[in-house]
């Protein structure tokens, strides 16, 4: 018996050396951990911005030696020390690869790899920064210097960010012999035509497509050399982001790539604060923007099931003032949570900037301060509930079952714009979702890319597709779009045909095919003959229905979009026969014992969105306890709701602005940790089953930390507030 136990306790030590870090090695925990929530940063760890996420995305490999010559070893390092998973990020597009562009990696230099307008111009990331031509070249400098550093340092997640490539770029000399490679033949100018812009387009699209996938692909086969199973992601904007910016990405066919796992998407203020129309005005729509950038990343990925990080900024790339990004980061927030069937999270980019950054405390003064009190305090609230946000199988409000089709090839048509045909602020495609989306139609997202998955058809009854502004990569998606109407489903296509992007030389005018459009194809497929005019066609058990503007003229003039609804709703109604449309002006999910709101303005119905009961307003540094909750058109709310709490006699932290650790209980006690930024505020809600009888708030070392506290008996909740500590705070509560 005794060399039993003494055999067990050497495999259970062997075991735990395993599972250990060998920081000689620089390996990282073999144990499987959370990795819910995550944040980026380049610098090592700080007490300032010890966020408490569960993965720390270590950006760069860039040695800093102006920082006590500490290597990127060591930055990782250092948050392994504080308990983090580490990940690792870095540009793709651009990033500090001064060594390959001045010649130092391979005594040539690569200047000439720089992504240049027609003026000539490099377009330019940062000091000799410039976003690049992804050349096999610098492929192989990524590999060498990059994902092999990254590795032997035990990373076993990387990602790659922001695959860009300029709409208004495709003049250098790498660009032009990457032309005659692809193609065959010598480069054109894309300004020349609409046909040299989608093929100068398509090779920007293919050579991002190549250059992460040799990357993936060397990462697992590395990895596995070393004996890890390497996890590749892609952060990138969203396809409504990127084509808005006349920016080029591989975006959704990335989604089918073997090697890769996953994305972040790249969603926040900045991106969805660009302008759209609606009822013919012009104007920064944030919630229904960042709505549809989470969703066109959502549906990218359901029917494949890679893996997604929703991220959010509480503040943005452009310095403005702290009450700017505080009601635009409340915007993108709910909007990301009205993902019900996302639950992963980059909790926030850049720590140190939000921290430690200088911004102007209103938009009609220059003071600047670091972030007030007030809203790290209810950011951190929020971003503390995204480590338990659950998965839903619940529903935002509304009528469900509404798509716009999306494809890749919306990025080809923005820039630049030939014989005249305009799409201003991509109004082709919100001409087409903004209707919806304004009357509170919860309207999803359909990628043409994923047509061959099963899943993409799923909870799609009507389908809205233009081919104004995208065009098909092949025909075999038309056959999926074909059998999907012709089992009961109602296409609606609404496009003149008459953009110049209609007549390039693509598959449908080659090989034998004479299409004038590429929709004439789909039409043949469905049985509808030429010269396929308005109106309403059976075809199978489904339906299709042809108008014959174009979307962007249901949203640059007032009251345009009144005959598209109309036309939407007798679809629903009459051939779907699931009565009218459901018009309102609010969307509300639960999830879990959250409840998120957002009330939409530019509607008719004007009237504030009332939630009754037990109620704990998050978006309120003060955490009060509400029974009733009024949200008002062009705001939103996020809620925690005590009514939904299932076991009320466990003691439990509801809700908190800071990380919650080492949680006890027995009958009459709780105790635990919390943890959180130096130079913060926490506030939280204890639910516990009757007023304390004694409460010790204690810190690290065991001295008394000062708190303010009271008891709401209603709720059965204890408000506890004081200073955070990122070596921890210990509460214990006795009743």
């Amino acid at each position: 018996m005794k060399k039993n136990i003494k055999l067990y306790l050497v495999i259970l030590s062997i075991c735990f050396q395993a599972c250990s870090q060998n920081s000689g090695e620089g390996q990282e925990k073999t144990l499987v951990r959370k990795e819910k929530t995550a944040f980026q940063t380049s610098n090592p760890w700080k007490s300032v911005t010890d966020v408490r996420a569960d993965v720390a995305i270590v950006y760069s490999i860039k040695d800093h030696h102006k920082k006590g010559n500490m290597t990127f070893e060591d930055r990782v390092q250092s948050w392994r020390d504080r308990g983090y998973n580490t990940h690792f990020m870095t540009g793709i597009a651009w990033g500090e690869y001064q060594d390959y562009f001045t010649g130092k990696w391979d005594g040539k230099m690569h200047l000439d790899e720089g992504q240049v307008t027609q003026k000539g111009d490099t377009i330019w990331h940062g000091k000799m920064i410039p976003y690049i031509v992804p050349s096999m070249n610098f492929i192989d400098y990524i590999k060498e210097t990059v994902i092999k550093r990254v590795i032997d340092a035990g990373i076993d997640a990387i990602y790659l960010e922001e695959p860009e490539f300029w709409a208004r770029a495709g003049y250098s000399e790498a660009f032009k012999r990457e032309w005659k490679d692809y193609y065959g033949f010598d480069w054109r100018a894309q300004h020349e035509s609409a046909e040299n812009t989608y093929l100068a387009n398509k090779l920007k699209y293919h050579l991002y497509y190549r250059a992460l996938d040799e990357c993936f692909t060397f990462a697992k086969e590395y990895g596995k050399s070393k004996g890890m199973e390497v996890r590749c992601y892609v952060p990138t904007h969203s396809l409504v982001n990127y084509s808005q910016w006349k920016i080029v990405s591989p975006e959704a066919s990335l989604a089918s790539m073997p090697a890769m796992d996953g994305y972040i998407a790249q969603v926040w203020t900045g991106t969805s604060r660009e302008p759209n129309f609606f009822d013919g005005k012009e104007k920064e729509r944030v919630f229904e923007t960042a709505f549809l950038e989470y969703g066109s990343m959502e549906s990218m990925t359901a029917p494949t099931g890679r893996k997604m990080y929703f991220l959010t900024d509480p503040i943005e790339d452009w310095p403005r003032d702290w009450v700017d990004y505080k009601k635009n980061y409340q915007a993108t927030f709910v909007a990301q949570l009205l993902y019900p069937m996302i639950a992963d999270y980059e909790v926030m980019p850049w720590p140190d900037r939000i921290y430690e950054g200088l911004y102007r405390t209103s938009a009609d003064t220059d003071h600047k301060e670091q972030i007030p009190r007030f809203y790290s305090t209810q950011m951190q609230v929020m971003i503390n509930t995204l480590n338990d946000m659950p998965l839903s199988d619940n529903k935002v409000n509304g009528t469900q079952g509404i798509g716009v089709l999306m494809a890749n090839s919306l990025m080809f048509q923005r820039y630049p714009t030939h014989e005249g045909y305009d799409d201003p602020q991509l109004s082709n495609f919100y001409g087409q979702a903004l209707p919806l989306l304004k009357r509170g139609i919860p309207v999803k997202t359909v990628h043409l890319e994923n047509a061959s998955y099963s899943k993409t058809w799923e909870d799609i009854n009507i389908l809205l597709m233009s081919y104004s502004n995208m065009k098909p990569a092949d025909e075999a998606s038309h056959t999926h779009v074909a059998n999907w109407v012709k089992k009961g489903g109602i296409l609606v296509y609404t496009g003149r045909d008459d953009d110049p992007f209609q007549s390039v030389q693509e598959w449908w005018n080659t090989n034998g095919k004479d299409f004038e459009a590429p929709s004439e194809h789909l039409f043949q497929l469905l049985g509808i003959d030429p010269p396929y005019l308005a109106g309403e066609y059976k075809v199978g058990k489904g339906r299709v229905s042809i108008i014959r503007k174009d979307p962007k003229e249901f949203v640059l003039e007032k009251g345009k979009d009144e005959e598209y609804i109309k036309l939407i709703n007798n679809l629903h109604k009459n051939t779907l026969n699931k009565g009218n449309i459901v018009l309102k002006n609010h969307f509300v999910l639960q999830r879990g014992a959250y409840d998120i709101v957002s009330v939409l303005d530019e509607n008719s119905d004007t009237s504030p969105f009332i939630l009754k009961g037990t109620l704990i307003d998050l978006f309120d540094p003060e955490i009060p306890v509400l029974n009733e909750k009024s949200v008002k058109p062009g705001q939103q709310a996020f809620l925690f709701n005590i009514d939904r709490v299932k076991d009320k006699q466990k003691a439990q932290v509801l809700v908190t602005a800071a990380r919650v650790e080492q949680e006890r209980r027995n009958k009459n006690k709780y105790e635990f940790v919390a943890k959180s930024p130096l130079n913060t505020n926490n506030v939280m809600r204890v639910l516990i089953p009757k007023s304390p009888e004694d409460v010790k708030i204690t810190n690290h070392q065991g001295m008394n930390v000062n708190a303010n506290t009271s008891w709401d008996d209603k709720s059965k909740t204890y408000f506890i507030g004081f200073e955070n500590d990122p070596e921890g705070v210990n509460v214990s509560i006795t009743w």
